[in-house]
């Protein structure tokens, strides 16, 4: 199972949130962050991440399923 990252561009503020939080997964790239992989295995600290989003940019997918950021 792997699970599908993605950074909306057009959303992200680049408040550094989730770069700080989970460096291994996102980087700052000019104006907004990108996900180090589109296709990473599950990790919580990516939820966390998403969650920790101010403008909610991150959206993580297990197949078709939303799993964050978490309601």
């Amino acid at each position: 199972m792997t699970w599908q990252v993605e950074v909306s561009a057009t959303d992200c503020i680049a408040s550094g949130m989730c770069a700080a939080l989970a460096p291994e997964h996102f980087v700052l790239e000019g104006e907004h962050a990108e996900p180090v992989a589109s296709e990473i295995e599950p990790d919580e600290i990516v939820l966390d991440a998403a969650d920790s989003c101010p403008v909610q940019a991150i959206l993580v997918r297990d197949g078709d399923r939303e799993v964050g950021p978490r309601p």
